[in-house]
């Protein structure tokens, strides 16, 4: 649907010519929210928009003061409510605000508030009894998100007819516009800063305590940031230019990003994907980051129509392969994310993360279909009505899910309980802390639970109910003992025992996998070891240590990159100097 179909609710759209920066090419690009009013019609929307963020912004100071230790539960589940309505509903109005809209806008930046306040209010009353409450959170913003530019749009009255061309500008504008707003407000402060320095010279120190008082700068910073984005906003005849330049900008990446991915695949698939799983290197974000900026590229490629897409062939097959190879990134990501949940089972971060790959999915599939139904000269065309319609629904699902109705944490809860009834996890291994600390209420319940039985089980159940706080990892408080992977270089029982004492006070010197490696007297009766992790290692004193010395942080020695395995031969070797090697590389500088 164009902006001039006679069968639209946005008929009334003014649009302005958008000149491409490829070959001149001309595309017509929507300039307004609902087709009442252009955009550039407000000229006071700088200082109405700069106030009322103003004003926001010192309302923001007043519910968030003491927001953290409040005593009473209740006022603190209010301000946090309080100071989601308003910074959400103020970032809202900021975006949607228009003189001949104004009520229309006003209505749906209260909405956006009255939800993200509602589940900013939950997050905080449900804190430690819900797991994965920030996940929820996350959801809600992501919601937001995708609400704004179908909103401005028209969605509401129109549906799944919106123009995707007119919902794609305000997806790319509002990102232009958010990102300059807030750059002006990195400049207006550091103009606040000179400005300072400046009347220091001759005495005056105003501006200097007024940046040290917390409402100046929610209202400053608030104002600033609403002035900047009434500007841009008043402009759009500029931020619509700037699109294509952004736009065409990104396409550069798209090129050696597709090759690169096309490689990538190749010698996986060669490998039998054994390369993926072999590595240490968490391999599912990193694939949905891959598969997030290909489909970020490639629509960045074929823009909002087949007028305004690049001609250039090299660009177009980039487009194709980006898109195509959405699918594959995902089904290795969700490969990999399987293999963890074999592995230690389910949890709420895997859960979310399951969610998240299956959103991808949808992307993936997606563009298999456009490719399929559209062909190679229809793809694009197929793809963009794709785009808006699981717009529509990934911004419903995320608003379900951001409801307080999940419990991802008894879901995993009774997974890891599963695990260990049927022998995939002994006791020794099941990680009991994990239902304590991070399954919620849930967990806790299901720890009751398993703390009634009797044997092991039991023992491991009740000592983990009585932990005041989080084990680190690597070390379980209530044992007494460092349960990592610690290696000693050479046997010696009485210094293993001083170097786990150490590691009790200290894990994160060893809180992966690690080999203590003897550097002799370090006087008053101390020894001075060694702890050598994956990529540089600490030098410690153990033994008779006083609690200045236990506190003090181990400081790493910068080594060239020498890699440590489980299996790596650690040894000292004394040459002009000792020098430390893992595998035969010296792991830098002398340690005398």
């Amino acid at each position: 649907m164009s902006g001039n179909d006679d069968t639209s609710d946005v008929s009334g759209a003014q649009e302005l010519p958008v000149t491409s920066p490829e070959g001149g090419a001309v595309a017509e690009a929507p300039l307004t929210d609902s087709g009442e009013d252009r955009i550039a019609d407000w000229n006071q929307r700088p200082w109405v928009l700069g106030g009322l963020l103003a004003l926001l912004g010192l309302g923001l100071h007043l519910v968030t003061a003491g927001i953290w230790n409040t005593a009473a539960d209740d006022v603190e589940h209010w301000r946090a409510g309080a100071a989601g309505f308003l910074f959400f509903g103020g970032i809202t109005a900021g975006f949607t605000l228009d003189r001949g809209r104004i009520r229309e806008a006003a209505i749906f930046a209260i909405l956006i508030g009255l939800v993200m306040g509602g589940i900013a209010y939950n997050v905080v009353r449900l804190e430690d009894r819900i797991a994965g409450e920030e996940f929820a959170f996350a959801a809600a913003v992501f919601f937001s998100l995708l609400a704004l530019p179908l909103f401005q749009a028209g969605f509401h009255r129109t549906r799944l007819k919106t123009d995707y061309r007119e919902t794609h500008f305000h997806v790319w504008g509002d990102a232009i516009c958010g990102a300059g707003a807030l750059a002006f407000t990195g400049l207006s402060w550091l103009m606040l800063f000179l400005l300072d320095q400046l009347f220091g010279l001759v005495g005056v120190g105003v501006i200097g305590d007024l940046m040290k008082e917390s409402w100046f700068i929610w209202m400053w910073s608030a104002g600033a940031f609403g002035a900047a984005l009434g500007v841009l906003r008043e402009n759009i005849r500029i931020i619509g230019t700037l699109q294509n330049v952004v736009m065409l900008v990104f396409a550069l990446l798209a090129v050696p990003l597709a090759a690169a991915l096309l490689i990538f695949l190749v010698l996986l698939l060669a490998s039998g994907g054994n390369a993926l799983w072999d590595t240490d290197v968490p391999s599912t974000p990193i694939l949905l980051l891959c598969a997030a900026g290909s489909f970020i590229l490639a629509n960045a490629i074929i823009r909002d129509s087949d007028e305004a897409r690049s001609k250039n062939v090299v660009m177009l097959s980039a487009a194709l392969v980006l898109a195509a190879v959405i699918l594959p990134l995902v089904v290795f990501a969700a490969i990999g994310m399987g293999m963890r949940i074999d592995q230690r089972g389910l949890s709420p971060e895997r859960i979310w993360a399951g969610i998240a790959i299956a959103v991808a999915a949808a992307y993936g599939v997606a563009a298999w279909v456009a490719i399929a139904r559209g062909r190679i000269s229809g793809w694009a065309r197929e793809l963009r009505q794709a785009n808006l319609n699981l717009a529509v629904l990934v911004c419903a699902v995320a608003f379900v899910l951001a409801l307080p109705f999940w419990d991802f944490g008894a879901v995993a809860a009774r997974n890891q309980v599963a695990r260990l009834d049927g022998g995939k996890v002994t006791a020794q291994d099941f990680d009991f802390a994990a239902l304590r600390w991070d399954f919620g209420d849930s967990g806790r319940a299901v720890l009751a639970d398993l703390a009634k039985r009797s044997g092991e089980v039991a023992l491991l159940a009740k000592e983990a109910q009585d932990q005041d706080q989080r084990p680190w990892y690597g070390y379980d408080g209530e044992r007494e003992q460092y349960v990592g992977t610690l290696r000693m270089q050479a046997e010696n029982p009485a210094l293993q025992a001083d170097v786990e004492a150490y590691l009790k006070a200290n894990p994160w010197a060893c809180s992966e996998y690690c080999v203590a490696v003897d550097l002799g007297d370090g006087g008053r009766g101390q020894r001075e070891v060694a702890l050598v992790n994956r990529y540089d290692y600490q030098r410690v004193l153990v033994g008779e240590l006083t609690p200045e010395e236990i506190a003090a942080p181990a400081q790493a020695t910068e080594v060239e990159r020498v890699e440590l395995t489980e299996q790596s031969r650690v040894e000292l070797r004394e040459e002009t100097a000792r020098y430390i090697y893992v595998d035969g590389k010296r792991m830098g500088g002398p340690v005398d």
